[in-house]
């Protein structure tokens, strides 16, 4: 007996399924499966901030902080990182050309591994040097930059800083 049909059909009928994560399933008019509700439980004040992470939970179906892994927020208009702390599962965060000053915020962010915050406001780098995971770093195009100490960055293996770090 031939199993292929079979199989065809099998695989099919998991596909369409599969295709239907966000509805609920009822058998007999009782419902059996609830798709778990994306997260929203967090705040934070930046505007363009909270729209960019709104839209990352949607895209990714993040249903809790800490499955949001990577966070594409450049050219994004902001200023504040307040709140984003909460995020703990962010491995690779880019934060290009925004008006970021204060990384205070990104010291909770311990499996951070890439972070780029090029052609920002950023004058201190410390809350960086205790990420222990962070290997790439891009703070290039922040003019005001106090130029971090020769290594203080150990574990960051691609650094990029401003000219006026790089001649110094």
């Amino acid at each position: 007996m031939p199993h292929g049909p079979v199989l065809s059909l099998a695989c099919l009928a998991l596909m369409s399924l599969a295709a239907c994560g966000n509805y609920d399933f009822t058998v007999n008019e009782k419902v059996v499966y609830t798709p778990r509700p994306l997260f929203a439980d967090f705040e934070v004040p930046d505007d363009a901030l909270r729209a960019c992470l709104e839209q990352a939970i949607k895209d990714d179906r993040v249903t809790a902080a800490s499955e949001l892994s990577a966070l594409n927020c450049s050219h994004a208009g902001i200023a504040s990182l307040e709140g984003l702390g909460v995020f703990t599962g962010i491995s690779r965060l880019k934060l290009s050309s925004n008006r970021i000053r204060n990384l205070t915020e990104l010291a909770r962010l311990t499996v951070l591994e890439e972070l780029f915050l090029d052609d920002n406001q950023v004058v201190d780098p410390v809350p960086l040097y205790e990420l222990p995971a962070l290997y790439r770093l891009d703070l290039s195009g922040n003019p005001g930059l106090q130029c971090p100490a020769s290594g203080a960055l150990l574990r960051v293996e691609h650094l990029e800083l401003p000219a006026h770090c790089r001649e110094s």
